[in-house]
């Protein structure tokens, strides 16, 4: 039988703005999203929501209509919520693009989305600019978007001058939706992987937004000292990406409705990321196992007074309860782990926030949720036995973007979500993760599809077949669940002394994002594995990845000295 949430909650069935700013309240003045590196810089709710109230307006003056996409090219800054929020209440859908994206990355998400409208960071017009002239996207449909005013680059206009004054937008109001409206209505449209294949755009609801952020809240508030009406002022550090589902869920949504003032950070940097803990008295943050690996592995850290820090909340990758416990007992401090994935919203297994937990556990179904775990067989399995999770609840997303197919592989016959990601539970209720049956490889907490690479790697003229796997590594002895992309090339017999390894390693760099390029290095094969059938043989990649990890890590490791 497929295990319920020991607990069930109340979840608004309204949009996303009436949820945040309900119509009966003032929003607050206090400030909540703040700029790290100059804190004068920031909005309130109340000035949030004014500035929510022009951008609606104004898209609407472009003659976007409902469910029209806009896509927003862009680094960190504060009014990045004003975009997600303000997209999605004026009834179009919020399409985050990776800032590291090259113009091919770029291009395909433009084309996928059929985005009406972009909002691009000045430091990154040159790349939309490229992208949009391949993509025969209209020029006077891209705005230069960043906290500051521009009056124009290149003839691309600012993305305030197509905004009403205030005087004409006080009295503008968002579409109020019913429990099927906010179910069915798109919000935003993040790109994922799903369990295997290329980018694909998850279509995530208002309700999904909704529900997701009240099971998280509910989880963090979950056995602390304190009940959810006096909880204690807490300070975040909003350094996850903004385009990304983890970001968009805490440091925008999660914070409105918490009233907890958040710090923006451009972008990550460790000792930027370590001085605005101290300077700013940060008291949660959440994260992925990259950066605890820095806490407990950098000097740096010892150089910062990091005692505001009382809990850490870590997902996007495994962790593994080593790193888990080093971190909590060197900053004396609890840290809890999550697990999900961009069809789920962001999450949908929760440790109590207010628990202690050492065994390395991602803990309960969160609320209203229903998991089930699958054998190789199909058949569900029991406490003690590893199973592939599938999920149900108002967190699941609606589907892949314009991929009915995708779609259809995604979910099972009772409407469960395949998630691709192997976990055991016990007869408590509680989950750890012990593998990923999916061909993804993570790597700091992005996503990256074997088959993209091997579609890349195919135009190299030199290059007859290819498939690429992870390589796992290890960093002083403690499995920190870091991931390199690692590519085995056949060359083309007419080619086979025209390319070295590092010549195909450096031609996919030069094309893809930083996350995506194959640090985990290129081999040259006489034949990729196949099956009968002409599948890639994943296991025997895996395999081979396996056996040339320790060669790997002692060339990783003396290239550093």
């Amino acid at each position: 039988m497929p295990s319920d949430s020991p607990f069930q909650i109340d979840i608004p069935a309204t949009d996303l703005l009436t949820y945040l700013f309900p119509t009966s309240q003032t929003a607050s003045d206090t400030p909540i999203w703040i700029d790290a590196d100059d804190p004068s810089n920031a909005l309130s709710p109340r000035q949030l929501l004014q500035w929510v109230k022009r951008l609606g307006a104004g898209l609407q003056g472009l003659g976007l209509k409902s469910q029209d996409v806009v896509m927003v090219y862009s680094h960190n800054h504060i009014f990045m919520p004003v975009a997600y929020l303000g997209i999605a209440g004026s009834g179009c859908i919020f399409s985050g693009c990776n800032p590291s994206y090259g113009v091919e990355e770029t291009v395909y998400q433009l084309r996928d989305t059929e985005c009406r409208a972009i909002l691009v960071d000045p430091t990154l017009l040159d790349t939309l600019l490229k992208a949009a002239i391949k993509a025969s996207f209209p020029r006077d449909r891209i705005f230069l978007f960043s906290d500051k005013d521009h009056i124009g680059i290149d003839g691309i206009r600012g993305w305030r001058s197509f905004l009403p004054p205030v005087s004409q937008t006080d009295s503008w109001t968002w579409k109020l939706m019913d429990a099927t409206e906010s179910r069915t209505t798109i919000a935003a449209l993040n790109y994922s992987s799903g369990t295997t294949g290329v980018s694909k755009g998850v279509m995530i609801s208002h309700q999904n937004i909704i529900a997701n952020v009240e099971q998280s809240i509910f989880m963090r508030d979950l056995e602390q000292p304190y009940q959810p009406h006096n909880r204690p002022q807490e300070r975040w550090l909003g350094f996850l990406p903004l385009y990304h589902a983890y970001g968009q869920l805490w440091s925008i949504a999660a914070a409105a409705r918490t009233m907890s003032p958040c710090y923006f950070m451009r972008s990550f940097n460790y000792i930027k990321f370590l001085e605005h803990i101290q300077i700013h008295q940060i008291t949660h943050i959440q994260t992925a196992p990259p950066v605890l690996v820095m806490l407990a592995k950098r000097p740096e850290t010892d150089d910062y007074d990091l005692s505001s820090l009382q809990n850490v909340l870590c997902g996007a990758a495994p962790l593994s309860k080593e790193l888990q416990n080093e971190v909590s007992v060197k900053l004396k401090l609890k840290v809890v782990q999550t697990w999900g994935m961009t069809e789920l919203t962001c999450s949908c297994l929760h440790v109590p926030g207010g628990r202690d937990d050492r065994s390395g556990s991602v803990g309960y179904i969160d609320p209203n949720a229903t998991i089930k775990l699958i054998d190789d067989e199909g058949h569900e399995v029991g406490p003690g036995e590893r199973g592939e999770i599938h999920v149900k609840g108002p967190n699941v997303c609606l589907g892949y973007w314009k991929n009915d197919n995708a779609t259809r592989e995604t979910f099972d016959s009772e409407g469960f979500l395949k998630t691709g990601d192997i976990a055991i539970k016990d007869e408590n209720g509680w989950h750890w993760i012990v593998d990923r049956k999916k061909e993804l490889i993570k790597v700091k907490g992005f996503q990256v599809a074997p088959a993209e690479l091997e579609a890349l790697l195919l135009e190299h003229e030199h290059v007859a077949d290819a498939a690429v796997c992870a390589l796992q590594l290890l960093t002083d002895c403690v499995r920190e669940h870091e991931e390199h992309p690692r590519a085995y090339v056949a060359l083309k017999s007419e080619h086979r002394y025209s390319s070295s390894e590092w010549d195909i390693e450096r031609w996919i760099g030069d094309r893809v994002a930083k996350h995506k390029q194959l640090t985990g290095g290129v081999v040259f094969i006489d034949e990729v594995p196949k099956s009968p059938s002409g599948k890639i043989q994943r296991k025997v990649l895996r395999e081979w990845a396996n056996n040339d990890a320790e060669y790997w890590q002692k060339r990783r490791e003396g290239a550093k000295l």
